[in-house]
């Protein structure tokens, strides 16, 4: 990305979504040039598969997919299937984000039927301090499910997921989620504008 010519450089920053989060994550921790990296309702652990890199192995943050529910509409959710990964059995899935250069950007949706996003954001802010870290930003949005889209996007609240190939609720109150997608993008612009460009706040987006 550095030698993209449409890359001012001299450093990139991240943005990563649901299990892109904490591939984002894992980025940060280990490569170089990133100084800013964005989280969108993502887990602090490796999920799904484990990730290997150089000499080193993250196993995926064990999961029961039994324990899925089902909702009234007849869509699964599948927030009750992961373990918590600060249990001792499941610390090593955790992705040494202490590690990274740069600041991190939390962005929660309150009633995200994915991931227990708001535990996860809350254990990385306790985990980076402890490690002599800045508290890194987060910010929640009520009524608010786990697909957080660019302004003006459809709202999508249930989807059939790619990896599991079953139709699954994502959450959130289509008024409530319009407003998180206007909010949230202008804050991710002036995140990245602060800390990759030390420029000032972007303008709001209109229709």
């Amino acid at each position: 990305m550095l030698q993209h010519p449409k890359v001012k450089g001299p450093n990139v920053g991240l943005l990563g979504f649901s299990k892109g989060g904490d591939l984002c994550l894992s980025m940060a921790s280990f490569l170089k040039g990133i100084t800013a990296t964005v989280l969108i309702n993502s887990c602090v652990a490796n999920t799904i598969a484990p990730l290997s890199y150089k000499d080193m192995i993250i196993p995926s943050l064990s999961s029961d997919p039994r324990r899925y529910t089902i909702n009234e509409s007849g869509l699964l959710n599948f927030m009750g299937i992961w373990e918590n990964p600060l249990e001792e059995s499941n610390q090593k899935s955790i992705i040494p984000f202490e590690r990274a250069q740069g600041p991190f950007l939390f962005i929660v949706g309150m009633d995200d039927n994915n991931w227990n996003s708001s535990f996860y954001a809350q254990v990385a802010s306790e985990r980076l301090q402890a490690n002599g870290k800045d508290r890194p930003e987060i910010i929640c949005y009520k009524g608010t499910g786990h697909c957080i889209e660019p302004p003006y996007f459809p709202v999508c609240r249930a989807s059939v997921h790619a990896v599991l190939g079953q139709p699954i609720c994502h959450g959130g109150e289509p008024e409530f989620q319009s407003r998180a997608q206007v909010d949230a993008w202008q804050r991710i612009q002036t995140f990245f504008h602060k800390h990759l460009n030390g420029q000032k706040p972007v303008q709001s987006s209109k229709l």
